[in-house]
């Protein structure tokens, strides 16, 4: 109760401290802009200076309030240094919580088969499931499959029995046909299905239909014969069962399904052969696995320093191999035996562990991890089991949290989020159970949260909502609905709900069928990332341009997209503005090369206000970047200024020109353009497309262009020859299309 309430100060006053640079900013911004009237009255030049923006209401009352705000959180910090002192408190020198978990996921599993790991004491499991495979193409039973289920408890191996068995060569030679599915939670029929097509045929899925797909799964798998693998099934629904296993039979004679579960009762209606359960190996075995992981032996008897910690560490993890895996992998980096003994010594092996003994090994290996990487990888438990993370788009979360600071090493901070990703993944093994779903508190408590998008999400929903007012995240989450392509968010969350959350770091409305922003989205302050993708709406409110937090704005596929605000560019924080698919923009505002910051900008669209030249002060562009509308450049000079050759780590390049070839173009000055926006060397893609000049740019084709490796020249109709490629070294693609003059 004592840490909960400082935690709840510490997020206040990181709120605060977050408010008070966010007003400081405004005011600066409002100071740098140019007043209305060029001839102020007589009455305003009695007016000092310093007094024309802190003294108006807005700052007089935001002043007020962080005065209030201040006095609350001093008089509650003090409450608790009184109560801390009654309550024999020690610092955790592990620097976490000792929350327990409630949840048991794990990230989904693949068919390889770890090579270096080796595989320690199932030898005869293995023989005993092979076996039963040879029954089955022996018996004269007409059931052309046969399901055996490979039971146990989580972490005690079933998977990586599986993975041995599959990928057996003998077994391999003795099938036609091989898949590997991991199941998990979810038991959809339809995306079982499309998964089992797509792994036996290596094609793309075109249908939206499960009874064409089970059609043409049928025919590929007719009187053939075919090794599934079912990975870690929950589903205790016969009838869906029944529905998926339809277009196994017609395989051949022998056709085998093996199904990984933890639960009697889901073998149970699957099977077809008694139940295969799996049990703990012996401690030999879990000390071997011990050791090669933690320090490439195969046991300890060759070092007797860590022997009797080792086997006794081996004994902790009750002969479950994969925390045998997990601890092993937590010892690496432990080269003393006296480290080793303190792991032994942890209290946490005396927690409770609600009849599931691989929580302790793998609570510890959380609570050994970095308090950096804590937090990362606890935000993950926002996102459902086998969910499939985008690691661009976890970072920018994880930034948009302030999870993420600069580091010597990195002069980015999503470069800073990459390395921390890329080390979690080797920390944490993909075998390893997440541990870090912790209880959540009442909602209103909670400071994030995320819900799968239905189909129609009605005010009902939200109810709960309503006495949220210092969330940080609403982050809806995706899922594959084939047959129902529109989501609908009722208005009620967009006008009433999230004009109560002034706190949100973090909002998600990508995918619902909404047509426009609240002018209130402006009061949300503290909002970092904002997404609104695959929406309907057509513009955003003006207000939007005084979210000075912001990093990340993602408008990608806004298919009705006709304009940016005429102030985008005082998002001076901005990293990421996505606008790809947005082919109704047409326009976009100027004062772009004010936001120095951005690194992702999908496209910029030339017209009558912004030019070229705004590039200039862009120089951390990195990925792709598409200039559309160059046939509106008519000072060359401007794609000088743009200065693209500064611009190192942009990977991918599109030039687009008109379309419409008439009188109104120059092609001279087309020439001269396409020849001052020479890019960095570092590119490795470049489109070109309805250029008007008569010849390419000299550059284009220079062997200094090491790395650039497609290129595509589309309906450059006045061009007469085709630039020197052959100095390209690198070169693997080339799309060639619509010239016309001879």
């Amino acid at each position: 109760m004592w840490l909960q309430r400082l935690q709840d100060l510490a997020y206040d006053l990181d709120d605060l401290l977050d408010g008070l640079a966010t007003e400081a900013l405004r005011r600066e911004l409002m100071m740098a802009q140019p007043t209305q009237a060029s001839n102020p009255s007589m009455f305003r030049k009695l007016i000092p200076a310093c007094c024309s923006t802190n003294c108006s209401p807005r700052a007089v009352q935001f002043d007020f309030n962080i005065s209030s705000e201040i006095n609350n959180i001093t008089e509650r910090l003090e409450d608790l240094l009184k109560q801390k002192s009654g309550l024999n408190l020690m610092s955790d020198h592990l620097g976490g919580t000792r929350s327990r978990r409630t949840g048991d996921d794990r990230p989904p599993s693949t068919s390889l088969v770890d090579e270096y790991s080796g595989f320690y004491g199932r030898g005869k499991d293995k023989q005993a499931i092979l076996a039963q495979m040879c029954l089955g193409c022996e018996s004269g039973s007409d059931r052309r499959f046969r399901v055996i289920p490979i039971v146990g408890m989580g972490g005690v191996g079933k998977t990586t029995l599986a993975q041995q068995i599959y990928n057996d060569e003998e077994v391999k030679n003795s099938f036609d046909l091989n898949a590997w599915i991991c199941v998990s939670d979810e038991f959809d029929e339809f995306a079982i299905t499309e998964r089992i097509y797509k792994a036996i045929s290596s094609e793309r899925c075109e249908f939206k239909d499960l009874n064409m797909v089970q059609v043409k799964l049928r025919e590929i798998i007719s009187n053939k014969k075919f090794l599934l693998i079912l990975d870690d099934v929950w589903n205790e629904n016969y009838g869906k069962w029944d529905v998926l296993s339809r277009p196994f039979q017609v395989g051949a004679p022998g056709s085998t399904v093996i199904v990984t579960t933890r639960n009697v009762s889901v073998a149970s209606i699957m099977r077809s052969v008694p139940d295969y359960h799996l049990e703990q190996l012996e401690n030999e075995e879990i000390c071997s696995i011990l050791a090669h992981h933690a320090r490439g032996w195969q046991n300890f008897d060759a070092h007797p320093d860590f022997k009797e910690a080792g086997e006794a560490i081996a004994k902790k993890c009750k002969g479950l191999p994969l925390a045998a895996k997990s601890l092993g992998g937590l010892l690496r980096t432990k080269k003393n035996p006296n480290e080793w003994k303190d792991v032994l010594d942890s209290k946490i092996w005396d927690l409770p562990t609600e009849n599931n003994d691989i929580l302790p090994a793998l609570r510890l290996s959380y609570q050994h991890l970095p308090s950096h990487l804590k937090r990362l990888f606890a935000y993950c438990s926002l996102f459902p089991k086998d969910y499939e993370f985008d690691k661009h788009d976890l970072v920018l979360l994880w930034m948009a949290e302030g999870f993420l600071r600069p580091s010597e090493t990195h002069n980015e901070i999503e470069d800073v989020g990459f390395q921390c990703f890329d080390e979690l993944l080797s920390r944490l093994e993909d075998e390893a159970e997440s541990n870090v779903q912790h209880r959540r508190d009442s909602l209103l408590k909670a400071r994030h949260s995320s819900f799968i998008r239905h189909e129609y999400d009605g005010s009902q929903r939200f109810e709960a909502f309503s006495g949220v007012r210092k969330l940080r995240t609403f982050l809806p989450l995706p899922v594959k609905t084939p047959t129902w392509p529109y989501f609908y968010l009722t208005n009620q969350v967009i006008y009433d709900l999230l004009p109560q959350l002034h706190f949100l770091r973090v909002l998600s409305l990508s995918g619902y069928k909404i047509l426009q922003l609240p002018n209130s989205i402006g009061n949300l302050k503290h909002l970092r990332y904002l997404n609104v993708s695959s929406t309907q709406i057509d513009r955003l409110p003006e207000t939007v341009t005084e979210l000075y937090n912001l990093q990340t704005l993602l408008l990608r596929d806004c298919e009705r997209l006709t304009k940016l605000p005429a102030n985008t560019g005082n998002l001076i924080n901005l990293r990421h503005l996505d606008i790809a698919g947005t082919e109704e923009l047409q326009e976009m505002p100027v004062g772009l090369c004010k936001m120095a910051s951005l690194q992702t900008l999908s496209k910029i669209v030339l017209g009558r206000g912004l030019k070229v030249n705004e590039l200039r002060g862009l120089s951390n562009l990195r990925g792709a970047l598409s200039i559309i509308g160059l046939h509106n450049v008519m000072d060359a000079q401007d794609a000088r200024e743009a200065n693209l050759a500064c611009k190192q780590v942009l990977e991918e390049l599109e030039m687009v020109w008109s379309s419409d070839f008439d009188d109104s173009r120059n092609e001279m000055i087309e020439k001269e353009v396409i020849e001052l926006l020479k890019p960095f060397t570092n590119l490795r893609k470049l489109e070109v497309k309805h250029y008007g000049g008569v010849e390419f740019p000299s550059w284009l084709g220079d062997p200094s262009f090491s790395q650039l490796a497609h290129i595509s020249l589309s309906d450059c109709r006045n061009c007469t020859s085709l630039p020197s490629l052959g100095r390209l070294t690198s070169l693997k693609k080339l799309h060639i299309s619509g010239f016309r003059r001879s």
